[in-house]
């Protein structure tokens, strides 16, 4: 009973910082004409209440797509007209057509933080504890140590509260976990239609899709493709299929509709990237790309990046399925999809932390390091929206509760950087590589004094007038060398995964 009384206070704990960060100002506020992610949400909600379905996605005079045109999947617009015939019983001027645009008040601001804060009681929080509750081979202390640290993440609580992202990041990472909860416990079909709802909410959750699809045709291979695997794959192609179908049914009635929805939800034509810490946009300060070479070999370059970086773990995973292995390659292949891929926007590293999260208690250490880094790559943006006392906030009140919950500056030996593998390796060439540990802490060190550093400088200094974005593109470019390395590190423990490390602490 004591277990479930502390599991509470860490959930009502959680609950507290996400509303006292609501609290604050939003994305947008009070500046027109476009006024932010916080009227895309609303206009959305508009857009759906009060035009038939097949217009949603469409350009006319009563649904302008210049001005926040829905470019989400249909489960976003469903969930926007869901919120929009609750707002419509509280007030109908919220969801006015024409008349509501750039509607601000106190009343209509509580009724958009409340909905965050509902979606996140109903699908991502539940996860998060039944994620936590199922860890094996560790105390009912750091299980609910590990809850209060991935409820206490500052980068989704400050986008999803404080910025206000506009698709409600926690709703497709809510149905993406319990995807995942439900592959690693065998129930696959359940797992499988968890994780469709995740990408039909968000398109983004691709990020996630290949490490499902090779851990999943990895045990059909195991359970053999000519007998129980077959029936399986039958099994699984069916529940997405019939997903998918569910989903799109309105917008399968007419070829140009899919076609809309499908150009809206993947625009190329926006280009290879915007202000984030990827390879792309740093690599741009030494060589403008995006102005030598053709958009089409952007897209080829872009996409053989991502291929190859992502290939080597993927292999792994499916000749080798594991539930430890599938959420380490989680981490690799969204890393990769961050860093290489085309039109990658900053927010999207939260498809990165989330699997990150779930390896919290298995390597600690390097999990709150790039958790850190993770939020700190966001900070142009937190600034923007005045978001830095929250930021700050969160930010330490994360690294308390995972410095002690763990100890992790304790956690740094080979063995629980979980590197002993690869470094035996090494040493079979190298008999001298043992500093590895050492190494990684002095980085760890020079890691943190550098985020503060661009920090301070950010905050308190002025930028030269000949180069007005160079605090920005240093956190970006400082950011992308530190996903460079995790991306190295998460798939040196993949590639060198021994069979006893991929029975321990795994969901059974």
């Amino acid at each position: 009973m004591e277990k479930w009384y502390l599991m509470t206070a860490a959930v009502l704990l959680g609950l507290t910082v996400r509303w006292t960060v609501s609290l604050n100002s939003y994305s947008g506020a009070g500046k027109p004409p476009m006024f932010g992610d916080y009227e895309a949400q609303r206009h959305w909600q508009e857009i759906t209440f009060n035009l038939p379905i097949k217009q949603w996605y469409f350009n006319s005079s009563d649904n302008n797509l210049q001005y926040w045109g829905l470019d989400y999947p249909p489960l976003t617009a469903y969930h926007s007209f869901l919120c929009a015939y609750v707002a419509k019983f509280i007030n109908p001027d919220w969801i006015a057509l024409h008349t509501s645009r750039g509607y601000e008040s106190q009343a209509h601001k509580l009724f958009m933080r409340a909905t965050v804060l509902i979606a996140d009681l109903l699908i991502y929080i539940p996860a998060v504890v039944l994620y936590c509750c199922c860890l094996k081979e560790i105390s009912t202390k750091k299980k609910i140590a590990t809850a209060l640290c991935i409820l206490l993440y500052p980068g989704l609580i400050l986008i999803d509260y404080g910025h206000f992202q506009n698709i409600y990041n926690s709703v497709s990472l809510g149905f993406a976990l319990w995807g995942i909860l439900g592959v690693s416990y065998d129930w696959d079909l359940l797992g499988s239609l968890a994780f469709c709802l995740a990408i039909n909410y968000k398109q983004m959750e691709l990020y996630h899709s290949l490490p499902f699809f090779c851990f999943l045709l990895g045990k059909c291979f195991k359970k053999g493709l000519k007998g129980k695997g077959l029936v399986l794959l039958i099994k699984l192609a069916c529940t997405v299929v019939a997903s998918f179908i569910l989903c799109w049914l309105p917008f399968f009635t007419e070829r140009e509709q899919t076609l809309q929805v499908l150009r809206r939800l993947f625009p190329v034509d926006r280009g290879l990237f915007e202000a984030l810490a990827n390879i792309w946009c740093s690599f741009s300060v030494f060589f403008k790309i995006r102005d030598i070479l053709p958009h089409h070999i952007q897209i080829m370059i872009s996409f053989c990046f991502t291929f190859l970086s992502l290939l080597p773990a993927c292999i792994k995973l499916t000749l080798h399925p594991s539930p430890k292995g599938f959420r380490f390659t989680l981490v690799s292949c969204a890393l990769s999809f961050f860093l290489f891929s085309f039109q990658v926007h900053e927010k999207s590293i939260l498809l990165v932390s989330l699997p990150v999260c779930l390896v919290l208690s298995e390597i600690p250490f390097m999990s709150t390091w790039f958790l850190l880094v993770s939020t700190f790559s966001m900070l142009p943006l937190l600034l923007k929206d005045e978001l830095l006392m929250p930021s700050v906030v969160t930010v330490m009140a994360f690294f308390i509760a995972s410095a002690t919950s763990f100890s992790i500056f304790e956690k740094t030996s080979e063995e629980e950087l979980q590197l002993k593998c690869f470094s035996t390796s090494v040493r079979k060439y190298f008999t001298c590589f043992t500093f590895l540990p050492r190494i990684i802490q002095h980085l760890f060190l020079t890691s943190v004094i550098t985020m503060i550093l661009l920090t301070t400088m950010t905050v308190t200094l002025d930028p030269p007038q000949k180069l007005p974005d160079l605090f920005a593109v240093l956190v970006c470019f400082v950011s992308c060398l530190h996903f460079l390395f995790f991306l190295v590190y998460f798939t040196i423990i993949i590639m060198w995964d021994s069979k006893t490390g991929r029975s321990q602490k795994k969901i059974s």
